[in-house]
């Protein structure tokens, strides 16, 4: 079964479509999108290796053909040599503006394809083909492309949304465990910050996720997609509403940062670790329940994901240096850091109002049992 969720934004519609087999059936769902039967590839080592031909395979049997460029994996490509590398070499395979370029990879092909896309010959279209569950459940999702800086992640970018998606669960097969739980980070995310009914339904079904189930699989990206597609609705270009989906990602953010966006931290693991601060810091503020925390922690826990800053490897630096990095943080208006904080949970909201030194006894506690 194929699921659809459409983003009707005006004059920039797309349908993330959901399902097993979409890979096998991509050039069927890619040529209608097409001027000339003729597309540009690009994707990273370890995802070309298991489906680069599979998709040119796809594209082929509809009469289209393809070239194709493959980057080193890893956080450490998205930034500006690679990007500069894209960008030439889709300029040098003669990409149009009536083109279309495939992204075929986790989150970070995506941002750094998409924000190429953007910025060749002022904008051509792109198809999302993520990979992995965290870019199926967020990051092709919504148009936000970019690439991380010395001085702090996705600072620069652009808001370019894709043509069409195709997320194909079948593929989640063929992650690592580490990079599945990791995708659970976005995953839960979702429950956490609006719906809570989603919540307990990971609560009784994580683990039938981690396990395989293809219909328990279908339903988390699916509603979280749908999630998504509903806040980008309301506020495309991060003006109000779509703040909440960076629900744990303040502390996320400063520990990717820490850990030099090596994989001493997954940008998933931050996230659920990123989550759970944020509970904690909720509940030292009186904002939410107590027990909302332990039950955060709870299902982070089932899904065998990170949780604690002691889940990192290695040394991570103080209080006060954790602070400074998120101040760096996109977040910041005015001066003034924004944390997505909760009243409970599936009820995330955006304040400014959180005092720095309960940020910093948070930290330095959590730092202090590692």
């Amino acid at each position: 079964m194929i699921d659809t969720v459409s983003v009707p934004l005006p004059g920039r519609a797309y349908d993330v479509r959901i399902g097993e087999g979409l890979l096998a059936r991509a050039g069927t769902e890619i040529a209608p999108l097409l001027s000339r039967p003729r597309v540009a590839i690009v994707s990273d080592e370890t995802v070309a290796a298991k489906h680069l031909g599979a998709l040119q395979a796809a594209l082929k049997a509809e009469g289209i053909d393809s070239t194709a460029m493959t980057l080193p994996p890893g956080e450490g490509t998205k930034s500006w040599p690679f990007f500069s590398q894209t960008v030439e070499w889709l300029l040098e395979q003669k990409v149009e503006r009536r083109d279309v370029v495939v992204a075929l990879g986790g989150g970070v092909i995506g941002d750094l394809v998409g924000f190429a896309a953007a910025v060749l010959r002022r904008g051509v279209r792109f198809v999302q083909v993520p990979t992995s569950l965290l870019a199926q459940v967020d990051s092709s999702v919504g148009g936000k492309t970019g690439i991380n800086t010395p001085q702090g992640k996705n600072l620069v970018g652009s808001f370019h949304q894709p043509s069409l998606v195709l997320a194909d669960i079948g593929v989640l097969g063929t992650l690592t465990p580490r990079d599945f739980r990791a995708g659970m980070g976005e995953v839960v995310k979702y429950g956490m910050l609006g719906d809570v009914s989603f919540f307990e339904w990971l609560e009784q079904n994580a683990q039938a996720v981690i396990a395989g189930d293809v219909a328990a699989r279908q339903h988390a990206v699916r509603r979280s997609v749908e999630m998504k597609a509903e806040i980008v609705l309301r506020d495309e270009t991060e003006q109000g509403d779509r703040a909440l989906l960076n629900l744990g990602h303040t502390f996320c953010h400063a520990l990717e940062k820490a850990t030099g966006y090596s994989d001493r931290l997954l940008h998933g693991e931050g996230v659920a670790i990123g989550c759970a601060l944020a509970f904690d810091l909720s509940a030292r503020l009186g904002l939410c329940p107590q027990e909302d925390p332990s039950r955060v922690r709870a299902l982070l826990a089932e899904a065998g994901m990170t949780r604690d800053l002691g889940d990192i490897s290695g040394d991570l630096p103080g209080a006060e240096a954790l602070l400074d990095l998120m101040a760096q943080d996109k977040k910041v208006v005015d001066g003034q850091l924004r944390f997505i904080l909760a009243h409970g949970i599936g009820q995330a909201f955006v304040t400014s109002d959180v005092p720095p030194e309960t940020v910093r006894a948070l930290l330095s506690e959590q730092l202090a049992t590692r």
